[in-house]
């Protein structure tokens, strides 16, 4: 599970790094050796307790003069803040070239944050695992500064043409260290991009600049509570929200320019690059020629497109087309949307079907059909009220279902439910059109009750959903027994029958120890594991990319490409970018870059090639 902000709330030990030792269906001899390139000196394990982690870089290039942030054509941009060379309570240390228009008023900050460390102690102190920022933000999972594009070593093979461009990949990464309860989803989103051209590759990790991380940084200080973890109990609540509304009386903030974080995902559609968390409106952002991230702003779309849009927006590489939605704690607690090739958002269709508020993060998309899930965890007042728990929860009561409507539904009219006990869906792979069915590939969180609060319990589990449309028969089938989450696909084959599936093995979630290749073709009840790569001791990578070799080529075999990841070595404490052979049956290294500093654990990213950049 990843990061979403709900809009509900809105030592000398060698490390066999990537070393192929599977366990399931796959051969002793498809085990290879550890690669001499991955052996390195292991410096003490990283940890973060309520020090700030700083980190010196190396080999850094000269960073590009700041650019005008303007508003393309058809889109409205939220103006944002201008940075600053000092700070007047953190210890965050400032880019040079940022520029500050206007000194805060100090006085109202320092008595807020003064009730806001009362809360913090007193009223809801972070006693649990779950939101204790020195456990929460342990090991890598801790904070990083910026970086500005900085070149990398190819320390192993080479990077193939095709991955020319940029992967980018989106996390969690807080501007300033929580004085009180946090929670791995709550961070400032931040995008870590590898720059690839000609075989050399270049980093540079860059926030995303909301209106809350822009508005706090100039403040020197958190403003806004933590979505996932500041309401977690009737005082708490009613102690942060009454805080929060002195803080818009007194003209800290306005929520009308959105409080989101912008730290799930990113989509390309429409020849510009978003990225999204679904408790606000996306963030374009662009690449430079020299590989630095810039912000351009938050996009409405004209006005069309109001609050908020899921982290997972599907993308029809065919029609151009992308399918969304949106969801919420009032009615309609569903809108389903698309925009056209252009990216011109359509209208609404509000699904009233959905009566009361469901954790929806992501949905499938068949070539006629949009699928969601309305799954076990929602909003839960009681549990908040009587237990000291998050307003969001699970309903063991509650039997989950799959909505089906028209890909080009107008209306909900032709809205069908369909009962699926104990199916709670948090990403959904792909789906595809079967005569009168229709064919979902997912995976099924089992204990579901723990996805908030313990996601080292979870066990995912990736099924075969077939609904059929006649007879209302819904029949499920495991693909695999392993823990398998962040499922890819080539992404041509989004809406299509699919043959392979790239998944990241959780060992236990939220790190991820390794990566599957699935064939889900191989026919019911068998394991369909082909290949595999575990990642070695305490390494630990993140979702999988698959980037076909030749994207132009429709008559190119489905796995003709290669699997790319970040990984983190945790002994060494250093991150790789790895690129894997997709066709290889141990997911063979071809490339690995070391990277100039670590590289946070994160959630969703994306490759874009050098020909959509230089559209941005």
């Amino acid at each position: 599970m990843d990061a979403s902000s709900s809009s509900f709330l809105s030592a000398n030990q060698t490390s066999k790094l990537l070393t192929g030792s599977m366990a399931m269906a796959i051969p002793k001899s498809a085990v290879t050796a550890t690669p001499s390139f991955l052996s390195r000196r292991r410096p003490p394990p990283l940890n973060v307790s309520s020090a700030r982690i700083e980190e010196k870089t190396q080999n850094s290039t000269t960073r590009s003069p700041p650019t005008s942030r303007t508003s393309r054509p058809g889109s409205t941009t939220t103006t944002l803040p201008a940075a600053t060379n000092s700070s007047t309570q953190s210890t965050r240390k400032y880019p040079a070239n940022d520029r500050r228009v206007a000194e805060p008023n100090l006085q109202p900050i320092m008595i807020f944050n003064v009730l806001e460390d009362v809360i913090n102690n007193f009223i809801d102190p972070p006693l649990r695992p779950s939101v204790d920022p020195r456990y929460v933000l342990s090991d890598n999972f801790a904070p990083v500064d910026e970086l500005p594009p900085t070149e990398c070593e190819v320390i192993h093979g080479s990077l193939p043409s095709c991955l020319d461009g940029a992967y980018i990949r989106n996390g969690p990464n807080p501007q300033f260290l929580p004085r009180g309860p946090y929670h791995l989803f709550d961070g400032d989103g931040m995008l870590h991009s590898v720059r690839i051209s000609q075989g050399r590759a270049t980093l540079c990790s860059r926030y995303i600049k909301t209106y809350k991380y822009t508005l706090e940084r100039d403040a020197g200080a958190p403003l806004l509570p933590n979505v996932f973890s500041g309401f977690n109990g009737l005082a708490a609540s009613a102690a942060r929200g009454a805080l929060s509304a002195f803080r818009i009386l007194a003209g800290q903030f306005n929520p009308a320019n959105g409080i989101g974080l912008a730290n799930t995902s990113l989509a390309y559609f429409g020849n510009r690059l978003y990225a999204l968390g679904e408790s606000d409106l996306p963030y374009a952002v662009r690449l430079t020629s020299n590989g630095d991230i810039e912000t351009l702003g938050r996009r409405d779309f004209d006005g069309k497109l109001l609050m908020s849009m899921t982290a997972h927006p599907k993308i029809d590489l065919e029609t151009g087309e992308t399918f969304a939605f949106r969801s919420g704690p009032v009615p309609p607690f569903l809108t389903y949307f698309r925009f056209d090739g252009n990216g011109n958002k359509q209208p609404d269709v509000p699904i009233f079907s959905m009566t009361r508020p469901s954790f929806l993060h992501d949905f499938g998309i068949s070539s006629k059909y949009a699928i969601f899930a309305d799954i076990q965890i929602g909003m839960n007042p009681m549990q908040m009220i009587f237990g000291g728990g998050s307003p969001v929860g699970s309903d063991p009561a509650k039997v989950p279902r799959l909505g089906i409507i028209p890909r080009y539904a107008k209306d909900e009219s032709e809205m069908k439910w369909f009962d699926v006990p104990g199916f709670n869906l948090i990403h959904a792979i792909n789906a595809w059109d079967e005569e009168d069915a229709i064919v979902m590939l997912a995976p099924n969180i089992l204990s579901v009750e723990h996805t908030l609060e313990r996601m080292d319990l979870i066990h995912a589990l990736v099924e075969k959903v077939r609904i059929d449309l006649r007879t209302g028969i819904v029949t499920r089938n495991p693909v695999s027994a392993r823990n398998l989450d962040f499922g890819v696909i080539n992404p041509a084959y989004l809406g299509k029958k699919n043959r392979y599936v790239y998944a990241a093995i959780g060992d236990p979630m939220p790190k991820i120890s390794g990566v599957v290749k699935l064939d889900v073709s191989r026919g019911e009840r068998r394991e369909c594991t082909v290949a595999g790569r575990i990642y070695g001791p305490r390494c630990f990578g993140g979702e999988p990319f698959f980037v076909a070799r030749e994207p132009e080529n429709q008559e190119a075999e489905e796995d003709d490409g290669y699997v790319v990841s970040y990984v983190h070595d945790e002994m060494a404490g250093e991150s790789k970018f790895l690129v894997m052979d997709a066709k290889s049956p141990v997911l063979d290294i071809v490339a690995a870059v070391k990277l100039p500093r670590r590289v946070p654990y994160g959630f969703h990213g994306l490759f874009v090639k050098e020909s959509d950049l230089k559209k941005l």
